[in-house]
C-alpha cells in the first residue's frame, strides 16, 4: 500500500492519538510506540510496539525494524543519546535530536533560554541534594517553586512558602521525577497576571504563530484552556520574538509549544515542548488547522497556510478520581447537547485503558460568542461526562 511517509511515534498518549489521525489523513503510515499495550495512539495507528522509550537497545531495534522516514517523539522521557546517534547515522528525528535532548530536562532548556539566548526568565537554581535545594530557595527567595527537571503533567511540582517546607518539596519532586537522576529546579515564584502557550510552527515556509492560548492549571497540570487570549500587542510581540529565537536555535520542522508568564506588561519565558502541547487541544475546535494538523504538515514538508480562528473557543479536561481497570462513560449525549446554534460543542475521549486519580481521560471543546461563554460551555460539557466505575 503506498504511503506519503512512514512515521515512528515515540509515546502514544492522547496528543499522539490526535497527531496520528492528522498524519494518516495526509497519507502517512504510523507505528505507535509506548511502554504499555492499548495506549491511545496505538488504537488508531497502522502498527504498534511496546517497549520503554528509555531502553536504547529497544529503541534502536524498533527504528531498524520499521525503517521510518521520520522519528517523532511525543514524550520527554526518551533515551535521547540514542536519538542523537540515530540522527548522526542519517535517520530523521523530529524536530531534531538536539531539541529532544534539550527539552527532555528543564535544566538544559532553561540554561539555553536564560544563559545562551538571554531571554527573560524567573530566577532559578538547580539542585541535586536537599542542601542544594535549600541554597536554591535562598537564591530565589520565598515563595519558590520546586519541581523535577524531568516530569510531565505537573508531577512532583510544589510551591514552598516557608523554609520548613523545602525538605518535603524535595522529597516530593524526587519521588515523582522521570529518568534516573535526582535533580530538581528551584525557581522564583512569579506572581503572574496570566500565562499563555504560544504555539510556534517551524516549517519549510519559515515560522508561523498560532493566536495565543490562555490556560489555567491546578497542581502544575492544565485544567482548561481558551483561545484567543486577550493580551497587549506589545507583550505578544515580546513573546513571539523570544519564541522565534529559541525555536530557531533548536531548529528542525514541527510545532513547538512555548509557555510564557505575563506579569506587569512583560513576557517571561517559562518552558518549551518540541511537539503539540496539551493546552493546544483547544485548537481542535478553534482553528482552521489544529496543532496536530500543523505538526503533521510541517514534518511532512507540506505548506502551512494562514492560520485562522473560527471563533472564541475553550477546552476543559475530563478527569478520573481513582484507579480502576473496569469503567465506562455516561453522559456523552448530555455533554454534546451543551452546544447552541453557532456555538458548537465536541468531546474527545482518549481511550486510556485504566484510570488513575486526576488522570486526564478526555476533553470537552466548545465555542461561544466570547471566550468567557466558551469556557463556561466547555466546563459544563466536561461536567456532564461521568466515569462510572465497576464495583
Amino acid at each position: 500500500m503506498p504511503f506519503t511517509a512512514k512515521i515512528l511515534l515515540l509515546g502514544s498518549g492522547e496528543l499522539g492519538r490526535e497527531f496520528v489521525i492528522s498524519a494518516k489523513r495526509l497519507g502517512a503510515q504510523v507505528v505507535a510506540c509506548d511502554s504499555y499495550a492499548g495506549a491511545p495512539a496505538m488504537q488508531v495507528a497502522d502498527a504498534f510496539e511496546v517497549f520503554s522509550m528509555l531502553d536504547a537497545a529497544a529503541l534502536r531495534s524498533a527504528v531498524e525494524r520499521h525503517r521510518p522516514d521520520h522519528i517523532v517523539p511525543e514524550i520527554e522521557a526518551i533515551r535521547t543519546e540514542e536519538l542523537a546517534l540515530l540522527e548522526a547515522e542519517g535517520w530523521h528525528v523530529v524536530p531534531t535530536a538536539r531539541a529532544a535532548r534539550m527539552t527532555m530536562n528543564r535544566d538544559a532548556i532553561r540554561a539555553l533560554a536564560a544563559e545562551t539566548l538571554g531571554l527573560r526568565t524567573s530566577r532559578y537554581r538547580f539542585a541535586e541534594s536537599l542542601d542544594e535545594a535549600r541554597a536554591g530557595a535562598a537564591h530565589t527567595g520565598l515563595p519558590c517553586v520546586v519541581k523535577p527537571v524531568m516530569s510531565s503533567s505537573g508531577k512532583g511540582q510544589s510551591t514552598v512558602r516557608a523554609e520548613a517546607e523545602i525538605e518535603a518539596a524535595w522529597d516530593y519532586a524526587v519521588a515523582n521525577m522521570r529518568g534516573d537522576r535526582p535533580r530538581v529546579i528551584v525557581e522564583e515564584f512569579v506572581a503572574f497576571d496570566y500565562e499563555i502557550t504560544l504555539l510556534t510552527v517551524r516549517s519549510r515556509d519559515g515560522i508561523t504563530f498560532c493566536p495565543p492560548i490562555g490556560h489555567r492549571q491546578e497542581h502544575g497540570d492544565y485544567r482548561e484552556s481558551w483561545q484567543p487570549m486577550a493580551m497587549d500587542e506589545a507583550v505578544l510581540a515580546q513573546a513571539r520574538e523570544m519564541a522565534r529565537k529559541v525555536v530557531d536555535n533548536l531548529g528542525g520542522h514541527g510545532i513547538y509549544g512555548v509557555e510564557f508568564f505575563v506579569a506587569g506588561g512583560e513576557a517571561i519565558f517559562s518552558e518549551l515542548s518540541p511537539r503539540p502541547h496539551d493546552t493546544g487541544m483547544v485548537t481542535s475546535i478553534s482553528q482552521t488547522l489544529s496543532e496536530f494538523d500543523l505538526h503533521a504538515r510541517a514534518i511532512l514538508g507540506l505548506p502551512i497556510p494562514e492560520i485562522r480562528l473560527r471563533g472564541p473557543s475553550a477546552s476543559a479536561v475530563i478527569l478520573a478520581d481513582r484507579e480502576a481497570g473496569a469503567f465506562r462513560y455516561e453522559g456523552l449525549a448530555e455533554a454534546l447537547a451543551a452546544g447552541a446554534p453557532g456555538c458548537e460543542v465536541d468531546v474527545r475521549l482518549f481511550g486510556k485503558p485504566v484510570t488513575r486519580a486526576n488522570r486526564r481521560m478526555g476533553v470537552a471543546l466548545a465555542m461561544g460568542e466570547t471566550t468567557g461563554e466558551a469556557r463556561a460551555r466547555a466546563a459544563q460539557a466536561a461536567g456532564r461526562v461521568r466515569i462510572v466505575y465497576s464495583s
